[in-house]
């Protein structure tokens, strides 16, 4: 215990420590157990049949563990870590979670997959993050609630537009058949990603280019967060929209389930959740979908300035292996089957609703997000998600209660601004002291 106490101090203060690569491996360790620990458990189900086709394919049995909804995942890892009780292959959010495993990875460069995408995650010249799939983030619409009611979803392009297309969707709710026109749900014990990662993602990203990280690096300046004022009150005035137009039943308190479900069942117009959604939509709530009757998904920007085209796509979380597991080469030869077109991608894809980041994947997810992704990334019409440079649980115990305040009515637009302003401000400061 004093052992990992002392690592885990040692990463949390940047401390070089990573690990030389293991060896590349084929071996097929029958009788090996794998743990593998997964974040969302949206494809749970999908992991799961993966698993048990590699351990009927190679003799070695992987035990797929999901944590999700309101879970920390990293905080449940860190508990993990110190009470000697590490799974063999774990997810991390890239550049926010990178300093508490820095040293306690295996770097995965010499891997045959890392030469089949260009999604890995890499540190210091090492690779050490395996992706599965591309998500997105941007406002979802059910294409025949729009149809109906006469709205090109392309005709949506800035605020006043959204603005109207909300107001056509509002008067016409009974005819439409719609309990409201936007699923947008607050509640930060559990949600709290949703509307402080997320939501807040698109006033950091929407509309730029992927290399653009002006509204990131503003907020982590040496000299504590500043940010464009103007910018973030027009963001605001988007989400104030969506506090006006969302269910008002579930706005305060709704549950993710509830959230996505009512989506499936046609109940909204719109929807404030990115593309992981559409597995949930096609397996979990598959019957009120096809009660729906199976409509047609897509996704818009989230143009809260007029002009901007852009949806947020990116490797949502890379997969890494602990560098003290007693199973590296069996976990570095499971990680390579999960990426070969002849193994694993069949199940990401197929069972997991996954957009694969490999180039020879000849699988397209039957998922209701695929093929608007394809789109928009065909187009270079994406930003990145910058948003995974702020710090960790800022979602959790900064922005999302904000959001949530602003939805019950506790401040107006520049109030919403402000208060969003300073608890982004206290947290970054108390990371800075370490308290």
């Amino acid at each position: 215990m004093k052992r990992a106490l002392a690592l885990t101090m040692a990463a949390l203060t940047g401390a070089s420590l990573l690990a030389v690569g293991a060896p590349a491996t084929t071996a097929k360790a029958a009788g090996t157990e794998i743990r593998f620990l997964n974040n969302k458990v949206e494809i749970d189900e999908g992991l799961k049949k993966l698993a048990a086709a590699y351990e009927k394919e190679t003799g070695v049995k992987v035990t797929i563990e999901s944590l999700g909804g309101g879970v920390n995942t990293q905080s449940t890892l860190k508990g993990y870590y110190q009470a000697g009780n590490m799974p063999d292959i774990f997810v991390f959010e890239g550049d926010k979670d990178i300093s508490t495993w820095d040293g306690l990875m295996v770097d995965m460069s010499d891997q045959d997959w890392v030469k089949d995408t260009d999604a890995a995650y890499t540190y210091n010249g090492g690779v050490y993050g395996f992706p599965i799939t591309t998500e997105a983030i941007g406002l979802a619409y059910n294409k025949a609630v729009l149809d109906k009611a006469g709205i090109d979803p392309k005709s949506i392009t800035g605020p006043e537009s959204m603005k109207a297309a909300f107001e056509t969707l509002d008067s016409k709710k009974d005819e439409l058949g719609i309990t409201a026109v936007v699923g947008y749900y607050t509640e930060p014990s559990a949600l709290w990603w949703s509307t402080g990662q997320h939501m807040f993602a698109s006033y950091l990203d929407e509309g730029l280019a992927r290399d653009d990280s002006t509204y990131i690096d503003m907020m982590n300046a040496d000299g504590g967060p500043t940010f464009d004022d103007k910018r973030m009150k027009d963001w605001a005035t988007m989400v104030s929209l969506f506090n006006q137009y969302a269910d008002q039943d579930n706005l305060i308190s709704g549950t993710y389930d509830q959230q996505i479900l009512n989506f499936a069942s046609g109940k909204y117009a719109f929807v404030t959740q990115g593309s992981w959604i559409g597995s949930t939509i096609m397996n979990d709530d598959k019957d009120a979908y096809d009660a729906a009757g199976d409509f047609e998904i897509g996704m818009i920007p989230y143009a809260f300035e007029e002009g901007q085209d852009t949806i947020l796509t990116n490797t949502p979380n890379w997969y890494g292996i602990y560098k003290d597991s007693p199973n590296v080469e069996a976990a570095e030869a499971f990680l390579n089957w999960c990426a070969s077109n002849d193994g694993g991608q069949k199940y990401l894809v197929e069972d997991c609703g996954c957009v694969s980041p490999f180039k020879s994947c000849t699988y397209v997810a039957d998922d209701p997000f695929a093929q608007t992704i394809i789109d928009y990334a065909n187009a270079g019409k994406t930003s990145a998600w910058h948003w995974l440079g702020m710090p960790e649980g800022i979602g959790q115990n900064a922005t999302g209660v904000v959001f949530n305040d602003f939805a019950k009515g506790t401040y107006d637009v520049d109030g919403f601004v402000a208060q969003l302003q300073q608890s982004i401000k206290d947290y970054y400061a108390s990371k800075s002291t370490g308290s």
